[in-house]
């Protein structure tokens, strides 16, 4: 692919993803599904609350409309709401404006299917074509342009979605959440309002360029405090687009994705619900997650990294369970993506169901430290596919001997090679790291 990756078309606002850019994905979509079918045809539009997201709406719907397809305006919603009313509303296709957990700098457009999954590869050559000037796409005209809705409604139903999710009651939990000056900010705490929780927010109040600044699932220090301070039962951190989400326990430790994979996993087994006995998660997780799955007698089948990886497993097999340790969490008898305010209310179902504290859950699991650098480089394929890089792997691999492992791998979505160091010291991780940052070097840019 030439400008979708791993999670759509991301790049730097009007840089590497420009707003002709977002103009010619609404009208190759619009064209697309309304050809296919002979009439109109209806997408789904959401966005994050970065300030660019606002221009690459605009350029979308225009785009949308100008090839006949009537636009339905979702405004500022989790990436998964997107998701979820792409199915609920039976729209042909939903689209998001988001970068996630990225710089406000930054922006994307992710496009899913009506069945709610990422779009098919064939279509997205197909929408590179038109862009690259190969395929053309005539204007509708007269009454066949097509029109904007304002669509509030398909928010609200995703609110209600979430909350109908939740059989139980948080009357009198003290829960903290961070949303990260993001797309969690309009929707979380009406959610835990609405079980009776008592809710304590922070960053939510989003100005276009505080999103994922200091804030939410990767900046998890001030939730932790927060926690703290405040006395609080629980708390969970999005980002900037809210399908991830990392907890704090009551005592203010981080519970991250391998955790909480550990503390619903065990959950869901125990009642029957955890398909084949069996959860997903990424060569990324920790191999201290692993031992307590075998100690709980779970099983578990990793996956390259990706939600898109690990959803593709969990489809092919029919697995109900899997996630990243970054937060993304899939539960796949309710949901085809991850969904961060999802995750915290299954969280929650443990927590009230077991009357357990958080950190009593997540307890029988000893993580091994873990050292995740991140490199920027001119040519991260060239830096993955250098021999002296594969060899200091190698090296690194032999220095631990068996006590630990290494990972290296290019990001998906930034110019980044991240090398992820695990042993059980943070000094045999730190030197095992820089065996391979050295190799490194002369690809940093």
């Amino acid at each position: 692919m030439k400008y979708f990756g791993t999670d759509g078309f991301r790049g730097r606002a009007n840089e590497g993803l420009d707003v002709e850019h977002a103009f010619k994905i609404g009208r190759f979509v619009g064209w697309y599904y309304g050809t296919r079918q002979g009439k109109k045809a209806r997408v789904v539009v959401g966005k994050d609350t970065r300030r660019s997201s606002y221009m690459f709406e605009s350029a979308l719907i225009a785009g949308l409309v100008a090839s006949g397809a009537d636009a339905y305006m979702l405004h500022v919603i989790p990436t998964p709401g997107v998701a979820y009313e792409t199915v609920d509303g039976r729209f042909d296709c939903g689209i998001i404006i988001s970068a996630s957990h990225n710089p406000y700098t930054d922006n994307g457009i992710k496009l899913v299917n009506g069945e709610g999954f990422k779009m098919d590869e064939d279509v997205l050559e197909q929408i590179e074509d038109y862009i690259d000037g190969k395929l053309e796409v005539p204007l509708a005209t007269a009454d066949a342009i097509g029109c904007t809705v304002d669509y509030m409604q398909g928010r609200n139903r995703y609110i209600a979605h979430l909350i109908a999710s939740a059989n139980f009651s948080l009357q009198g939990v003290k829960v903290g959440l961070d949303c990260a000056n993001g797309a969690a900010s309009s929707v979380a705490k009406p959610v835990f309002d609405a079980l009776g929780a008592d809710v304590r927010v922070i960053n939510n109040a989003p100005d276009g360029f505080n999103i994922n600044v200091d804030c939410g699932s990767t900046h998890i220090d001030r939730l932790r405090r927060h926690v703290v301070e405040q006395g609080l039962d629980v708390g969970f951190a999005y980002d900037g687009d809210a399908d991830r989400c990392i907890a704090v326990d009551e005592r203010g430790n981080v519970v991250d994705g391998d955790l909480i994979l550990y503390v619903c996993g065990v959950y869901l087994n125990k009642h029957g619900r955890l398909t084949a006995g069996t959860v997903v998660p990424t060569v990324m997780s920790n191999y201290g997650l692993f031992k307590a799955f075998d100690e709980a007698s779970l099983s578990y089948e990793t996956t390259a990294v990706g939600d898109k990886n690990v959803y593709a497993c969990m489809r092919e097999n029919g697995y109900s369970l899997g996630g990243e340790q970054s937060g993304h969490i899939i539960f796949g008898d309710i949901e085809r993506t991850g969904d961060g305010i999802m995750t915290s209310l299954r969280v929650m179902e443990v927590i009230r169901a077991e009357r357990e504290t958080l950190s009593q859950l997540c307890a029988p699991v000893k993580l091994y430290p873990q050292e995740l650098i991140n490199v920027r480089v001119t040519d991260k394929d060239a830096a993955m596919s250098d021999p002296g890089v594969l060899d200091a792997v190698r090296q690194a691999e032999e220095f631990l001997a068996g006590q630990g492992r290494v990972l290296v791998r290019a990001s998906g979505t930034e110019p980044l090679v991240r090398t992820l160091a695990e042993a059980p010291t943070d000094e045999l991780c730190k030197q095992a790291n820089a065996i391979v940052l050295k190799a490194l070097d002369p690809f940093k840019a």
